[in-house]
């Protein structure tokens, strides 16, 4: 077990490595366009989180599985370049890290992706796993650990503030929904199928969502902010003025933000404000982790954004 105590965050989920490729036009489909440069990154909602986490200068135990295959060690090196420790991350013999392919369109950092599934056998709720949730007061689980959440909070309770990636529908997210601290999904989420949430505008799907959820709910909004509930009021959270080149991390970037603002002590004003700062900042650069600003950047910043009630 290691030295390390007092973590600010404990981060559970997904590692992948990320193939980026950036051109200035989006190709209709059966269209050839050039290619402007690419790139390869360490992706996957846990694993950014992570060193999103290391790099505002926290506290962070990541763990996840990766396959012991060329993929796998790239993403390793990743991680360990943006301070993210690899002592609790599983490497499976034989095992295939996943991989996702991502197009970015240089003129609005809009991104397109396609992710490999999976198939490395899943986390436990092993002794290591408890451990290191002894030794913090916040745990962030992306959506591939969606069924770790029941878990941690039938063992946890109240000792832990427990933050999810809802990124998309999973099957047992309603158990998700029922436990969670915080759950943080993005405005796309609200139109699942599954929510059955109709036509309705955006502020009537998150009331009606918020109903559904036991803790608190604050949904993202890429460019237009983010929204969430106190106080029986409905607040939005403006993004700062940012020439954004790739939005492929920042919503990994905001729960991770997010997560260590909560291990700071900061409300939830505060901390939807700092993370609205931290993943917009996040986008400057391409492949979602070396734009990540230092925390007193991201301090700055978050204390210029607007915030109003909306309802």
């Amino acid at each position: 077990m290691s030295n390390l105590k007092n973590i600010d965050v404990l981060v559970i989920g997904r590692s992948c490595l990320d193939y980026i490729a950036v051109v200035d036009q989006f190709p209709r489909e059966n269209q050839k366009v050039p290619l402007t440069f690419h790139l390869t990154e360490g992706g996957g909602q846990g694993g950014t989180a992570a060193c999103c986490i290391a790099t505002l200068g926290g506290r962070v135990a990541y763990v996840g599985k990766l396959g012991d295959d060329p993929e796998g060690r790239a993403c390793l090196n990743r991680l360990k370049r943006f301070g993210v420790s690899g002592e609790y991350i599983d490497i499976v013999k034989g095992g295939k890290t996943p991989v996702a392919y991502a197009l970015i369109t240089r003129s609005t950092g809009d991104r397109t992706i396609v992710y490999e599934p999976n198939r490395l056998p899943k986390l436990e709720l092993n002794d290591t796993l408890i451990q290191l949730m002894d030794q913090t007061q916040v745990v962030l689980i992306d959506p591939e650990v969606t069924y770790l959440g029941r878990e941690i909070k039938s063992l946890k309770g109240a000792a832990i503030k427990l933050v999810y990636d809802c990124e998309r529908w999973r099957e047992g997210i309603e158990d998700i929904f029922a436990v969670a601290d915080y759950v943080v999904p993005s405005a796309e989420f609200l139109d699942a199928d599954e929510l059955n949430l109709g036509h309705a505008s955006l502020k009537e799907k998150i009331l009606r969502l918020s109903k559904r959820v036991q803790g608190n709910l604050i949904v993202t909004h890429g460019e237009n902010g983010a929204y969430y509930l106190a106080e029986n009021h409905l607040y939005h959270v403006a993004v700062p003025d940012v020439k954004a080149v790739d939005t492929i991390g920042a919503g990994d970037n905001f729960h991770a933000a997010f997560a260590l603002a909560l291990a700071n002590g900061f409300d939830l004003h505060r901390a939807v404000a700092f993370s609205v700062a931290v993943a917009s900042m996040s986008c400057r650069e391409y492949g979602g982790r070396k734009g990540v600003p230092t925390m007193n950047a991201a301090l700055e910043v978050a204390r210029g954004l607007a915030v109003r009630i909306v309802g």
